[in-house]
């Protein structure tokens, strides 16, 4: 075998299908229950289905070139895959059960007791504090992890200045600055270096190749936008970013109560039913993970939806402001019968193309990376995609802060001129709300 052993659980199959190529020259140990586990995944028609059978298709790639029981070649740097037939032992004083788990973890156990370095590579926690205590090294699947939540860039910056750029930012002119490493849709908070007090706020000009950093005024006024105002800086610069169309991807990320899906909300009634530069506000929020169907329940898609749908709703319903007992509720009801408002199970998106519509996703924390991928690929011409969610509540027992696919894509993409992000650290719920998420 290769320099390390890699012995691969089935969820780091199912959750990342292209993983098997990316254990460079070394060796990945495929177990055969992992292959039975994926083999009764393989017929579903959802994520998982999909994931196995691409995860069978490599194999087998894989087995045209070589054999799968000394090692078959399995990427370009000299790694080989091996599908692990052989008994296992389980041990008497520790493993006694006969379960899938402890029969993958005793392939590893036994490699190990013939002086193989091995790894268990597996994103069930129980799985690693089992294989640890046996002394068998296991990890997390990493390599799309990204940075912690709380080290993901602002979205903003403050820079101090001379007074009088902040004037001519006022005045509606631009201005060029000297900065280091500016993202293409980051907003720079200029503060005056004579009067503290006195600020403007700028964003990038794109394709300025002059001294400096080009920076512009806001295109969007510090008005109140269908009666909503913004509370704070960041809620400012979520609201440019949300009312420019240029920018065709969005994520704002933080803790509850900070305005994220009221804001997307607020943008694309907007810019849907005011502006018209998008024919329609497509909501939406995972129920569950991507692809699980949404059950035989009575009624149409969205009668299904609606529970998980509430707080959609709920902000909709503030954003109209009924001055009658079901005014709100009447609105809301006429613009889903014109097509004006709809919402979407994200099991419907893949083999789509979304255009001209104005699409926000909730609570995208509970999304994996490839998720996320099909999910933005489906996007279309003259369509904006607003990404939203908590990165720290994550109900996916395979995802954390980390691994999820709301963070994945904001840090992947933060040097694109097409996506702009926010990250969100101030609650404007309530008082209490804001406590809440502080000391609880």
């Amino acid at each position: 075998m290769s320099k390390r052993c890699f012995v691969l659980d089935t969820n780091v199959l199912l959750h990342a299908p292209g993983c098997l190529r990316q254990f460079e020259e070394n060796t990945v140990v495929v177990p055969v229950d992992v292959i039975e586990e994926l083999d009764k995944f393989k017929t579903h028609n959802d994520e998982l289905g999909r994931n196995a059978r691409a995860v069978v298709r490599i194999i087998d790639e894989a087995r045209q070139r070589g054999s799968l029981a000394t090692g078959a070649p399995i990427n370009d740097q000299g790694g080989t895959i091996v599908i692990d037939l052989k008994p296992v032992c389980l041990l008497e004083d520790g493993l006694r059960d006969d379960t899938p788990d402890n029969r993958i973890i005793s392939v590893a156990y036994r490699l190990k007791r013939e002086g193989y370095p091995v790894t268990i590579i597996s994103k069930d926690v129980a799985m690693r504090v089992k294989s640890d205590a046996l002394g068998i090294p296991a990890e997390d699947f990493e390599s799309d992890k990204v940075p912690s939540p709380d080290d993901l860039y602002l979205g903003w910056r403050i820079h101090r200045c001379p007074a009088e750029f902040v004037e001519r930012i006022h005045e509606g002119e631009q201005v060029s600055l000297d900065l280091e490493d500016v993202l293409p849709n980051e907003a720079i908070l200029l503060r005056a270096e004579e009067n503290p007090k006195r600020t403007a706020l700028a964003r990038p000009v794109h394709g300025w190749d002059g001294p400096g950093v080009r920076l512009r005024p806001f295109l969007s006024a510090n008005a109140p936008v269908n009666g909503v105002s913004p509370r704070n800086l960041e809620q400012r610069v979520a609201l440019e970013l949300l009312l420019d169309p240029e920018v065709s991807l969005v994520t704002l990320v933080g803790k509850a109560g900070t305005g994220k899906t009221l804001l997307a909300l607020v943008a694309g009634l907007y810019l849907t039913t005011k502006k018209h530069y998008y024919e329609k506000l497509l909501v939406s929020r995972p129920v569950m993970p991507l692809g699980r169907d949404i059950g035989y329940l009575p009624g149409t898609a969205e009668e299904k939806l609606m529970p998980w749908l509430k707080p959609i709703f709920d902000n909709m319903k503030f954003i109209l402001r009924e001055r009658t007992p079901g005014e709100a509720d009447k609105k809301i009801m006429e613009m889903f019968k014109n097509n004006v408002v709809d919402v979407e199970p994200l099991t419907f998106i893949r083999g789509r193309s979304i255009h001209h519509q104005f699409m926000v996703v909730d609570e995208c924390q509970n999304l994996t990376p490839h998720q996320i991928r099909t999910l933005v690929s489906r996007v279309g011409h003259e369509t904006k995609l607003v990404l939203t969610g908590d990165p720290y509540q994550i109900d996916n027992p395979y995802l954390d802060s980390r691994s999820n696919g709301l963070t994945y894509v904001a840090e992947r993409m933060k040097g694109q001129t097409v996506a702009g992000h926010v990250s969100f650290t101030k609650s404007e719920r309530s008082r209490l709300a804001s406590v809440a998420v502080e000391i609880l």
